[in-house]
């Protein structure tokens, strides 16, 4: 446990965990923990001292990633006309990255509307870093974006980016489906 200390007797802070702090360089990761360790008094104040940087291991550094269950399928560029645009059903597309937090955030709604919906809607995941050109062709600015495809064509007004809840994206979903069986 940390304390800071004072000639105040006002003046004790404690803390449960040390503070850390992570520090990357273009070659390495490097972990801050501050120790604190007490020196003599200086006008009323003790002086603490960190410790030296120290590498992490790469088993140590954590790894996220957006996993598909049964009902999401990722697809890649090359995949994309034969899945998406030629497809005799209407196509959900779900635009993320591993680094997008909201994307990791909504992939269990996600999960759940393609196991709901799945005998009306195929629902499909691309990885923004793996497939620049897509990106670059529907002009994804924002993550996670939703697009509804049918008949090989974006659905208009079907445009969604950012998080969204699981009620919000079944009503999502429920609207995009009535527009398109209406037309």
């Amino acid at each position: 446990m940390d304390t800071l200390l004072s000639s105040s007797s006002s003046m004790v802070v404690r803390s449960p965990l040390p503070p850390v702090r992570t520090i990357a360089s273009p070659s390495k990761v490097y972990s801050a923990a501050a120790r604190f360790s007490s020196t003599p008094s200086v006008n009323g104040f003790r002086r603490n001292h960190l410790q030296l940087l120290r590498p992490f291991t790469s088993s140590s550094v954590p790894k996220f990633s957006v996993r598909c269950g049964a009902g999401v399928r990722e697809i890649k560029e090359s995949e994309f006309q034969s899945t998406v645009l030629e497809s005799n059903r209407p196509v959900l597309v779900e635009f993320v990255a591993t680094w997008c937090g909201p994307c990791r955030l909504i992939s269990p709604a996600m999960e759940s509307i393609a196991q709901e919906y799945g005998d009306k809607l195929e629902v499909v995941k691309i990885d923004h870093d793996a497939n620049p050109q897509l990106i670059e062709e529907y002009k994804v600015y924002g993550l996670p974006t939703l697009i509804l495809f049918k008949d090989g064509q974006e659905v208009a007004e079907s445009r969604r980016e950012g998080a969204i809840t699981k009620a919000k994206l079944k009503e999502y979903v429920d609207s995009l489906l009535e527009t398109i069986s209406v037309a």
